[in-house]
Order: structure tokens, then sequence, then C-alpha cells
């Protein structure tokens, strides 16, 4: 080779040398035992391991908090179907638990990272290296989140009553009847009351509204604790209340209402002066013979009504 030709050869190494080592994503090539033959700027900058103490050390042993089955397992199809793997920031957050200084994304935690695991052919047409290009998606994965975050945010304020941070009307009656169509095929039983603040007007009118928005938030958080993660409750309207008591039927819906009852009975609300309140219940189980929501929840409330006829603050069963 003419030395003009070996200059330009050793030039040409020369420059995709510097451009390995500074390019803006990590280069790594492990040897089939994971040991690490290349580690360039990107990688040593971010983890603070000069290749001097990585070069010929197995990567899990430098990085012992990388999880080895798992990495192999994604290495695997490199090394043995000379075709690439993929790993995002979606299945795993992070290969390499680097810090994040980007000031557009500087909550971050740590850098979210998407790799790509390709083989590196030898002479023979074998696979006896891989390279593991690993990416900086920080910023993309950080407004992913957010966006997430905000969506769901603005979900929950669509279904969500403000004043009692129960459902409202509308998430409570589409719940209503995805219960009622679990009925219609599973036949679960499932119970339904309606309930309302006996004298509530009397409340507003001595006390104010402030005061009777209390009464509800308190009436609430009775209800909060007095509920299964599996019950679903909303406001129905005004003071007004609804809970759909899965799994339980009519005798375990009485039940929960006279204890529900009994706690806001003895429940002490302070305002200038104590208040005290009680609640009217209607309890309704789901049968055979109630064709639709609308009648279900007709069924409740003229339960709901049978006990206001008969005195409130008690339970009726329908």
């Amino acid at each position: 080779m003419a030395q003009d030709d070996i200059n330009h050869f050793l030039k040409d190494v020369h420059w995709l040398m510097d451009i390995l080592q500074n390019i803006d994503v990590g280069l790594v090539v492990l040897d089939r035992e994971y040991q690490v033959c290349l580690w360039n700027q990107f990688m040593q900058n971010h983890s603070g391991k000069a290749p001097e103490h990585v070069l010929g050390q197995s990567l899990f042993d430098v990085f012992p908090q990388l999880p080895q089955e798992w990495f192999c397992r994604k290495a695997e199809p490199a090394f043995v179907l000379q075709s690439a793997a993929f790993t995002t920031w979606e299945q795993r957050p992070y290969l390499f638990h680097f810090p994040h200084y980007r000031p557009i994304t500087g909550s971050a935690e740590f850098m979210y990272q998407n790799s790509t695991i390709i083989p590196l052919l030898n002479t023979h047409a074998e696979v006896s290296h891989i390279c593991l290009i690993l990416y900086d998606v920080t910023d993309t994965a950080i407004s992913k989140i957010t966006q997430t975050e905000t969506n769901n945010r603005l979900e929950d304020l669509s279904r969500i009553d403000h004043l009692t941070q129960l459902f409202n009307r509308g998430y409570w009656e589409s719940c209503l009847e995805q219960e009622f169509k679990r009925f219609d095929r599973y036949h679960i039983p499932c119970t339904l009351i309606m309930f309302d603040i006996d004298h509530f007007k009397r409340v507003n009118d001595t006390h104010g509204h402030s005061v009777g928005d209390d009464v509800i938030r308190v009436i609430s958080q009775c209800l909060k604790e007095e509920m299964r993660e599996t019950d679903v409750a909303g406001r129905y309207g005004g003071e007004e209340f609804c809970v759909i008591l899965t799994a339980t039927d009519s005798d375990g819906g009485l039940e929960f209402a006279e204890r529900l009852r009994n706690r806001v009975e003895n429940q002490r609300i302070m305002a200038q002066n104590e208040i005290r309140v009680t609640i009217s219940l209607g309890v309704c189980e789901l049968n055979e013979s109630i064709e639709n929501t609308q009648t279900w929840i007709k069924r409740a409330d003229q339960a709901l009504y049978h006990s206001k006829n008969r005195g409130r603050n008690q339970s009726t069963q329908n």
C-alpha cells in the first residue's frame, strides 16, 4: 500500500474514531461474554466511568444494577439471529441510571433512555460482538408523561363532583349502566342505595349555604369511609346521593344503609353552633323484573321517599 493510501486510511480512521467518541449517543461494544470493548465519550461523561476502568470488564460487574438476565435475553437475538433488538423508555425507563442535567427537563430524576442492540459481523460473517446504542430521550419522555398526567387530571375533572369529590351524576349513571349489563350477563347481586339529607333546606335557611356545603362535604366523607373500594358513589343532585354496592344483595345493602345512617346521625358538624343532621335511605336490589337503569333508580327513589313519609332518619327496602 502506497504511503499516500496509508495516510488517507489513517486519516479516515482518525475521523471515524473522532465521530464515535463525540456523537451525542452512547456507544458500547460488547463481546460474547458481555465484556466492554468500546466505551465512547457519551458513556464516560454520563456514567463518570473512564474507559480504563471499564474496558475489558463485564458490563454487569461495572453496572450491577443492570438486570443481567433481562439484558441477555434482549441481546441474544443479535448474537444468534443476527437481528437488531430494541428497548424503549416505556418498557424500562433506563438501562443505565444516569443523572439528567438538561435545563428544559430539569425536573427529571434521571435520563430516560431508548436503546438499540445491533450485531457486528466479523470477516467470517459471524457475530462476535454487539453494539449497544443508547439514546437520551428525556425530553420526549417527560413531555409525554406530562401530557398523560394532564389528560388524566382533565378526565378526573370531567367525572368528579367538585364539592363532594364523589363521582358526578353523568359518570355515576354510566357506572350504573355497566353494573346493569354485568347483572344481565352474570347475575351477580348488586344493590342500589339512594339517600338524601333530611330537612336540608332548613339547614341552608338557618345557617347559610356555606354551612350547607360543609354538611354535604361531611356526609360525603362519611360515605367514603363506609364504602368498599369496589363500591361506586356519586352525588345525584343537590343533597341527594347514590351508591352502587357491587356483589351485594338487599340485606347487605340494608345493613350498609343502617351503618351509614347511624354514622351520620352521630356526626357533629361544627359551624357557629354544633349541627346534627340525619339522612333517609332507599335500598333496591337489582332483579329480573327491573328492565332498565331508570326503573332501578325509580325503585330505590320510591324506597327513599317511603323512609321520608314514615318520619325520616331510616332505611327502607324495595
